[in-house]
């Protein structure tokens, strides 16, 4: 874990605008998004407005702010729990993209600090008359005379790509100096949204656990790249993000746990922030509706012989739902193409040479219908395919399967060179469905992979794991003590003293556990620091957080299982 040059700044190519113009944005005027396609037309735009006035509502003498991100459970007396059955741990990721991205550096400028004045004056005035008595020049100032434009604070945290219990604090922040003492919770809003990117990451890894889990069960014994569980859950989730930033961030959460995305951003985000020296991520040539429709309903023979001869080595994708899925799957795969499948040259240790992706399709119709049907029109050979048909219900489709190839310790497997993609439904939940269905009809798991999109990268929120970020302690006049609230209309948001004060992560026989300043062996604290005083002190590397969050046999040196 090299340090990072001082102040240094990198670009992030897939931005809309030059990363080290937003980067050199002062951090006290953050909108809730963060978006980095936005173009940033103020100063300082990394904050809810509101935290521009609270410097002047803290107790007189204040020095110090000690905050906490806690998943929000951490702080109750009754913990509330994660939005989803069994999510009990979450994998840190993401913290180094916002200090590397906002927070290194002189960050505070006098142009800034006259910007922000002028917006904020207009801002929090009536509409007729501006009221510049709110935004906290002097502060800034003080900042920028004092520290060179860095901000004066210390944040420790759990090392990126740990798998931690929820309930437990993830990263502390203070200031360095007592006169910014308003600084500390000033960055709530920017760092906050670590929750997206260790959301997506966490996600990410329990559907690997479930694939891993199926693969294992069904017959698999070669987990080396690329073949168990780094490619079998694919990143198309792109075009279903909110942002570009969005994207990019969540994508690399997405490529801690495996190879697959069609992401480019991710690949941009992984390099820049993670330190990865080639592409993260890999793809294949793949078709879409457009590209085979194009060739009219009788040209879509001729559209899937195309994919096949412009590509004719390694794996390549192909819809084959545009028109007729029983044609395309009797007539053309299963007759008129097969020979042209099978004589395909397989390229390095790449499992098959095609994958079909299936028909849109619910995940309550993958696994509330019985498979193991026999496939009408399979061809002589009984060439071996997934195939999708509607029930005269036009309500359910059914998974079939007719299989006629080899087995895997007792369970049915394709031909080397086929396999199926779901890229539809497809989700924590429906993942181990569709592979408990195919187990139990003696398919193996490894003749499916899965792609995700939305319910990868944007189905999920804050609330997912209850992210607050949380004050926990204060020093006025050279004492310290304890913050917390206990609301009398609401238990469930209350919070203890001990459990607030001065977070510190340690672990104790093997397990993690939270406890307050002054307790606990320091020895055993698993936090580490990583940026002060406008300085990144730990530059961690996608290589590392990988291995870190990997599971049993996974592909990145077999962590935690």
């Amino acid at each position: 874990m090299a340090p990072a040059a001082a102040g240094r700044r990198q670009e992030a190519t897939f931005e809309s605008r030059n990363v080290a113009d937003a980067a050199d944005d002062d951090d006290d005027d953050d909108h809730e998004n963060v978006a980095a396609v936005v173009i940033v037309v103020v100063g300082d735009d990394h904050k809810d407005s509101y935290k521009v006035s609270h410097w002047k509502q803290y107790p007189a003498g204040t020095q110090y702010v000690y905050s906490a991100l806690p998943q929000l459970d951490a702080c109750y007396f009754e913990s509330r729990g994660c939005d989803n059955d069994g999510w009990n741990e979450v994998v840190f990721f993401g913290l180094q993209y916002f200090i590397k991205r906002y927070l290194l550096g002189q960050v505070v400028t006098k142009e800034k600090i006259d910007e922000a004045a002028e917006l904020y004056s207009q801002h929090f005035g009536d509409g007729v008359n501006d009221n510049p008595s709110l935004f906290y020049r002097e502060g800034w100032e003080y900042i920028l005379s004092a520290h060179g434009g860095r901000l004066p604070v210390h944040i420790k945290a759990v090392p990126e790509g740990t798998v931690v219990p929820t309930k437990t604090a993830l990263f502390t922040l203070v200031n360095t100096d007592p006169k910014c003492f308003w600084l500390t919770n000033f960055l709530e809003t920017l760092l906050v949204q670590v929750w997206y990117p260790m959301t997506v990451c966490t996600n990410s890894r329990f559907q690997k656990l479930s694939i891993a889990k199926y693969l294992e069960e069904t017959g698999n014994t070669d987990w080396s790249v690329p073949n168990g569980t780094c490619f079998k859950l694919h990143d198309f989730g792109f075009r279903g993000v909110s942002s570009v930033e969005s994207a990019a961030i969540g994508g690399c959460a997405h490529l801690v746990n495996f190879l697959g995305t069609d992401t480019v951003a991710a690949m941009i985000c992984a390099r820049d922030y993670y330190g990865a020296k080639k592409a993260a991520g890999g793809s294949i040539p793949a078709s879409e509706h457009s590209t085979i429709t194009s060739w009219g309903v009788e040209g879509e023979v001729d559209a899937m012989r195309n994919m096949l001869e412009s590509y004719p080595e390694g794996l390549v994708a192909c819809v084959s739902d545009s028109f007729d899925i029983w044609r395309a799957c009797r007539d053309y795969w299963g007759d008129k193409l097969k020979d042209l499948i099978k004589g395909r040259r397989l390229i390095q240790r790449q499992l098959c040479d095609v994958l079909w992706p299936l028909p849109a399709m619910d995940a309550e119709d993958v696994t509330e219908t019985p498979t193991g049907q026999r496939a009408r029109g399979t061809d002589s050979e009984g060439l071996t395919m997934f195939m999708m048909v509607r029930r005269a219900s036009a309500e359910m489709r059914s998974l079939l399967l007719a299989l006629c190839g080899s087995w895997r310790q007792g369970h049915k497997l394709l031909p080397a060179y086929i396999r199926v993609i779901q890229g539809d439904g497809v989700d924590w939940e429906s993942i181990p469905k569709i592979l408990e269905k195919l187990k139990k009809e003696k398919i193996a798991a490894d003749n499916i992979a899965f792609g995700s999109g939305g319910a990868l990268l944007q189905k999920l929120n804050r609330d997912t794991f209850k992210c607050a970020f949380k004050c926990a302690e204060i020093t006025i006049n050279g004492e310290s003590r304890d913050v917390f609230k206990d609301p009398i209309t609401d238990k469930g948001k209350a919070e203890t003293e001990d459990s607030q004060a001065g977070k510190q992560h340690y672990s104790s026989d093997g397990k993690y556990v939270t406890v307050a300043s002054g307790k606990g062996d320091p020895a055993k604290d698993i936090m580490v620091d990583v940026f002060k005083d406008g300085n990144l002190l730990v530059d961690y590397t996608l290589e590392e957080i990988r291995a870190k969050a990997d599971i049993k046999n996974g592909p990145f040196g077999g962590g935690p299982a």
